[in-house]
C-alpha cells in the first residue's frame, strides 16, 4: 500500500517525507479495522481510500493560511487527519457530535502519536472557539450557507472557511449572505477520482 500511495503522490506532484507517507498508510489500516464494526465509511477498500480519503484530503493543504484549524463534523477525521500528518505545524481540532467517531479519533491520535490534534464531541453550535481558528474546513458537511450559519463564531477576524465540494456549487455560493464573499475557488486534481472536486474559500467582508 505504501508503493501505491506513493504512485499517487507522484502522480499529484505531491512531495512528502516516507514516515509521513507510513503514517498516511497506517492511518488508512485503522480506518479499514475499525469501519467494519463502527460502520465509518462506506469505502470498504483500503486502495480505494487512499484515492477517496487520502488524496482528496490533502490535496487542499497548500491553499490553507494560518496554523490553526477546525474540521467540523469531521466523521472518522476527513480531511482532519490527513491534513495534520502533511501539516505537522498546523493545529487541527477535529469535531463530530457521534461518540464513536470521536473514540476512533483518539485511538487514530494516540497509535499514530499526533500531537497536533484535538478530538471533541460536540455540535458544532455548541462549540466555544476560544481562541477563535484561523480556518473552518469542511467536507461533504453541508450547503455553504448552512456551514457559515453554523460555524460563523468559528474563524477569527482574518479567518477563512474552507469548503471541499465536488461539482462548484454554482447555487450555493449564490446564496450566500452579503457578509461573506467567495475568495476563491480552487479546481483541484485528485488522481483516479471520478468526478470534479473543488475547494471553495469564503471570507468575511470587512466593514
Amino acid at each position: 500500500m505504501l508503493n501505491k500511495l506513493s504512485r499517487l503522490l507522484d502522480e499529484a506532484g505531491i512531495l512528502l517525507s516516507v514516515e509521513q507517507q507510513k503514517q498516511l498508510v497506517a492511518y488508512v489500516e485503522l480506518l479499514h479495522k475499525w469501519n467494519k464494526a463502527y460502520n465509518l465509511t462506506s469505502v470498504r477498500d483500503p486502495n480505494e481510500m487512499l484515492i477517496r480519503h487520502i488524496l482528496d484530503s490533502i490535496v487542499v493543504a497548500p491553499y490553507l493560511q494560518g496554523t490553526r484549524f477546525i474540521d467540523v463534523g469531521t466523521g472518522p477525521g476527513l480531511p482532519g487527519i490527513p491534513l495534520s500528518i502533511v501539516r505537522p505545524e498546523s493545529h487541527f481540532t477535529l469535531l463530530d457530535s457521534l461518540g464513536k467517531r470521536v473514540r476512533f479519533l483518539r485511538q487514530v491520535q494516540h497509535e499514530l502519536k499526533l500531537s497536533n490534534v484535538e478530538p471533541v464531541q460536540s455540535r458544532v453550535e455548541d462549540f466555544p472557539a476560544e481562541p477563535p481558528f484561523d480556518g473552518v474546513i469542511s467536507r461533504a458537511f453541508a450547503s455553504l450557507n448552512d456551514m457559515v450559519n453554523w460555524c460563523h463564531h468559528l474563524p477569527g477576524e482574518e479567518g477563512r472557511f474552507y469548503a471541499l465540494k465536488g461539482l462548484l456549487p454554482e447555487e450555493e455560493i449564490a446564496l450566500l449572505p452579503a457578509e461573506l464573499s467567495v475568495e476563491a475557488i480552487v479546481k483541484l486534481n485528485v488522481p483516479h477520482l471520478e468526478g470534479e472536486r473543488h475547494l471553495v474559500i469564503v471570507k468575511p467582508n470587512k466593514v
